[in-house]
């Protein structure tokens, strides 16, 4: 009988639960309650406590234990995916953020189905046409904009977190709360050094929100993912994370959009999230469990 975890079906929903609450890192990110740390260390300060808290959270769920040269790579990837976004995230809007990020699917698309050799379904190419415009609307106007830094750490951070969902897909056989727990565990201890020597601890309100940052938005739905990729291909999987973006900026305008500091997404970002949107509609409205696998 097969097991419950190897139905595309059941990954699919793992992805989903996790872009959902991968979704609040604008929410957090951008909350007010971290406006007296310096905007130069504070992504370096969120990425650390956050990996902490995830590490946390994740440890429990450990069954296996297993040791491979292959974590070395995977773990640095996911380190430098974590500064980047971070620090994008603290230096232009949110909804610019997790949209540059969101230019993953193309690299997971292109080494996945033409390095890995994974199933490639007719209705990932529309998908990637109309992300592709999406993305490079939003690119267009963001890099001769206010805010060049942000959108090319951005970028960066869309790279980095291809080779992370590639790296989780190629250690599938391995405990998916393990990965998780090392990731993170990792990006703590590196970043400690620094997070000592900026010499800025949180306080009040910070520490529960922090301990949110990490276990509620990384994680959890880190764990949820790795488990996803038991049983649909990285780039499917990378494909329906788009659901995060959409997301985020929403988040942070329910919570934050009386704030002074609030910065509302431009039209073309909200143009550019639109097709990027439409052709997840069209890669998944109506398909079956076994598309991905044509």
């Amino acid at each position: 009988m097969e097991s419950p975890t190897a139905k595309p079906r059941y990954g699919r929903w793992c992805v989903i639960v996790a872009a959902i609450l991968w979704s609040t890192s604008g929410f957090f990110a951008k909350a007010p309650w971290f406006e007296d740390w310096p905007i130069a260390t504070r992504g370096i300060q969120l990425a650390f406590w956050r990996a902490l808290f995830a590490t946390l959270v994740a440890l429990p769920f450990v069954r296996r234990v297993r040791w491979s040269w292959k974590l070395a790579p995977m773990a640095v990837t996911f380190l430098l995916m974590n500064i980047a976004y971070l620090n994008a995230m603290t230096r232009t809007t949110a909804a610019n953020a997790i949209w540059l990020q969101n230019t993953a699917p193309f690299w997971v698309f292109l080494i996945g189905v033409f390095v890995f050799h994974e199933p490639l379904h007719k209705r990932d190419a529309v998908r990637l046409c109309l992300a592709g415009i999406g993305v490079g609307l939003i690119l267009l106007f963001e890099l001769g904009g206010n805010s060049p830094e942000g959108t090319l750490l951005g970028l960066a951070s869309g790279l980095t977190y291809a080779g992370v969902v590639l790296a989780l897909r190629r250690l599938r056989d391995f405990d998916a709360a393990f990965l998780i727990a090392f990731n993170h565990a990792v990006t703590a201890v590196a970043l400690l050094p620094l997070v000592i020597w900026f010499g800025v601890q949180p306080k009040g309100i910070q520490w529960p929100a922090l301990a949110g940052f990490g276990m509620l938005q990384m994680g959890i739905p880190y764990v949820l993912f790795a488990f996803s990729l038991k049983s649909i291909t990285s780039h499917e999987a990378s494909g329906l994370t788009l659901l995060e973006p959409i997301l985020v900026p929403v988040w942070v305008f329910l919570a934050w959009h009386t704030h002074s500091n609030y910065q509302s997404p431009k039209w073309w970002t909200l143009v550019g999230g639109a097709f990027i949107l439409a052709g997840l509609v069209v890669r998944y409205f109506g398909a079956n469990d076994n598309c991905s696998d044509e």
